[in-house]
């Protein structure tokens, strides 16, 4: 029996759902067409790894779709060799997407099962420009701070004031904002002592809990 064609799903999900909804950023565009999705997704659903969705991995937690995994990165601009922090590992695939543009990925995920498996996928696939810890995503990273662009994968209340101040002058926070069901995907922008944030579309993430998030 064969197996599907991960690579020909991968060509048709970067040309339809990507491309094809605006997604214009060439790095992205290369890094969507490199990385392994279905490496990130549990066996069950490899089948389905491309596809235009969200996909569970376990502990209540989800892969978000292409789309918005692309969208979120876009925002950040990336020229390539920034220093970039990633709040939520998940099973690693945004770090993935995130380290074939950027110098250095650091990322902070809660839970410790999700983490020691990006870890494992990450480095089994050859990536060396990451680096994982568990704690509360929402106090950041301190000690590799400042970041050049900072990417939430949780849906927060409000945006966290200890990644604002980890975020370097000139920098760029994507992070969904709203309530638990539903939130906006904001990009906040830093400039010197002046802090400005846009609206870009609705979303709907799993929530970030922490200390300067949601109670658990």
């Amino acid at each position: 029996m064969i197996g599907p064609n991960f690579q020909e799903m991968r060509r048709l999900m970067v040309e339809g759902q990507l491309k094809g909804r605006g997604v214009s950023d060439e790095k992205v565009l290369a890094a969507f067409s490199k990385v392994p999705r279905e490496r990130f997704v549990p066996e069950d659903y490899q089948q389905n790894a491309y596809d235009d969705y969200p996909i569970p991995i376990g502990n209540n937690q989800t892969i978000s779709q292409p789309y918005m995994v692309a969208l979120m990165t876009e925002c950040l601009a990336l020229k390539g060799e920034e220093r970039i922090l990633e709040i939520g590992t998940g099973s690693g695939y945004q770090m993935a997407i995130l380290a074939e543009i950027a110098g250095e990925v650091y990322s902070v995920e809660r839970i410790e099962e999700l983490a020691k498996y990006a870890e494992t996928v990450l480095s089994s696939i050859g990536y060396e420009n990451c680096r994982i810890k568990v704690g509360d995503g929402t106090l950041g990273w301190e000690e590799n701070s400042p970041y050049d662009g900072i990417i939430v994968t949780a849906g927060a209340p409000n945006v966290p004031k200890s990644l604002i101040e980890q975020l370097k002058d000139g920098g760029r926070l994507v992070i969904p904002v709203g309530g638990g069901f539903s939130q906006v995907l904001t990009v906040v922008e830093k400039k010197g002592k002046s802090i400005t944030s846009r609206d870009i579309c609705g979303c709907v993430f799993v929530p970030l809990i922490g200390k300067e998030g949601w109670s658990d």
